[in-house]
C-alpha cells in the first residue's frame, strides 16, 4: 500500500494517543464558550469574507446598555497594551505609570519601548492594592495609575465603596486604567465596577475580555470603557474601527453577553472548584489569598519552580512565578476532573518530609 493510499475498507484504524498535560497556567475558562457563541460564530461564517459591519453596531448597544456608557465611549478589540502604547507616546517620553507589583504586566509592558517609567508599587499586607501607597506616590510626573481589580495574580477583589472613592481622587489628579478580567466572575460586578464613575466624567478607563469568564481566549476579543475624547482618539488611529476586528468574535461576543443562564452556571461552577481549593489550603493549615477570580494563590513555603517542575513531571503546567513572592503558587481553575487531579498532586507535594 503506497505512502498517501488510503486503507483497504474494513481497515480498523489506530492513532497513538497522546496524553495533553493539564494547562491549569493562563486563566481560561475551562468549560468553554457559551452554546449560543458558537452558534453565531457558525450562523456568522457564511459571511466572514465580509467585513463587520452590523454586527459591529449591536455589540456596542449591548455593552452600552449592560454599562450605562454611551457608544461612542467603547472601544472594541483586546486593547489594553495599545492603550498603554498610546499614552506613552503621546507625550514623549518620561512619565510614569504606576501600577501593583507584583501584578498584570501587560499594560507596563506596552509603556517601555515609548520611554515610559514603570513604577512598581508593592502590595499591601493582604497582598491586595495598596492604595494609600498610589496615593503617596502620585505626583506631575504620573502619567496614569494602572489597576486590576480582583488582582492578578492573588484574586483579591477590593471593597466596592473604598475603591471606587480613591479611583475617583485619583481621577482627579491623573488617568486612572482599571483592568476588570476578572470581575465578571462576581455576581455584584455591576455595582463594584469602575464603569459606574464614567458617568461622572471621571478619567477613567475599564477594560474587559471575553477571553475569561466569556471562554472566548482563542478569539483575542475585549473592550474598553473611556471617556470621550480618549475613546476618539483611539478611534481616530483606527482602533476598534470595523477593518481591525474578528466578525466571529463580534458576533461570539454579544451572544454571550445576553446568555444569562450560561454566565451563571460558569459563575457558580468556578466558584465551588475554588472553594474547595480553599478548603484543602484551611484543612492543611496553607496560606492564601481569598480569589474572588478563577484561579487560587497560595504559599507552598518553597519557591515555586520547585512546585512547578515538580507539577510538570506529573503532567500539570501552572506557569510562571510572581516575584518578590517567589514561595507563592497561582494555579487556573479547570474542570473538576483536572482539579481533583491537580489537588492530589499539590496536597502530596507541600507534605512531603
Amino acid at each position: 500500500m503506497g505512502r498517501h493510499e488510503p486503507p483497504p475498507p474494513g481497515t480498523i484504524m489506530t492513532i497513538a494517543s497522546t496524553t495533553k498535560p493539564l494547562r491549569l497556567s493562563l486563566n481560561e475558562n475551562p468549560l468553554g464558550p457559551s452554546p449560543r457563541a458558537l452558534q453565531a460564530i457558525n450562523d456568522a461564517l457564511p459571511d466572514v469574507g465580509r467585513y463587520a459591519g452590523d454586527a459591529l453596531a449591536a455589540l456596542k448597544s449591548t455593552i452600552a446598555a449592560e454599562a450605562d456608557v454611551a457608544p461612542d465611549q467603547i472601544v472594541l478589540g483586546e486593547v489594553l497594551n495599545i492603550f498603554g502604547l498610546y499614552l506613552a507616546a503621546r507625550s514623549g517620553p518620561g512619565g510614569d505609570f504606576l501600577y501593583s507589583e507584583p501584578g498584570y504586566t501587560a499594560l507596563v509592558d506596552a509603556v517601555a519601548p515609548a520611554g515610559g517609567n514603570v513604577v512598581g508599587i508593592p502590595l499591601d499586607d493582604r497582598l491586595g492594592n495598596d492604595l494609600p501607597a498610589f496615593l503617596r506616590r502620585l505626583n506631575e510626573q504620573t502619567r496614569a495609575v494602572y489597576l486590576v481589580n480582583p488582582h492578578n495574580p492573588t484574586g483579591l477583589v477590593e471593597d466596592t465603596q473604598h475603591f471606587l472613592d480613591v479611583v475617583s481622587e485619583v481621577s482627579q489628579r491623573t488617568l486612572v486604567l482599571v483592568d476588570e478580567a476578572y470581575l465578571d466572575f462576581l455576581p455584584d460586578f455591576r455595582e463594584r465596577t469602575a464603569a459606574r464613575l464614567l458617568s461622572r466624567g471621571a478619567r477613567v478607563v475599564v477594560f474587559r475580555t471575553f477571553a475569561k469568564l466569556h471562554g472566548l481566549a482563542g478569539l483575542g476579543f475585549g473592550y474598553a470603557l473611556a471617556p470621550p475624547d480618549l475613546a476618539a482618539a483611539m478611534t481616530q488611529i483606527g482602533i476598534g474601527a470595523y477593518f481591525n476586528l474578528n466578525r466571529l468574535g463580534l458576533v461570539a461576543a454579544n451572544a454571550s453577553l445576553q446568555d444569562r443562564s450560561f454566565i451563571e452556571t460558569t459563575r457558580t461552577r468556578i466558584a465551588r472548584e475554588r472553594e474547595t481549593w480553599h478548603a484543602l489550603f484551611r484543612q492543611r493549615a496553607i496560606r492564601f489569598t481569598e480569589s474572588h477570580a478563577n484561579f487560587v494563590f497560595f504559599d507552598a513555603q518553597c519557591p515555586q519552580r520547585i512546585i512547578a517542575s515538580e507539577l510538570a513531571a506529573r503532567g500539570i503546567d501552572i506557569g510562571r512565578a510572581h516575584p518578590p513572592l517567589e514561595n507563592w503558587v497561582r494555579i487556573s481553575i479547570g474542570t473538576a476532573e483536572e482539579n481533583e487531579t491537580a489537588r492530589h498532586a499539590v496536597a502530596e507535594l507541600l507534605h512531603r518530609p
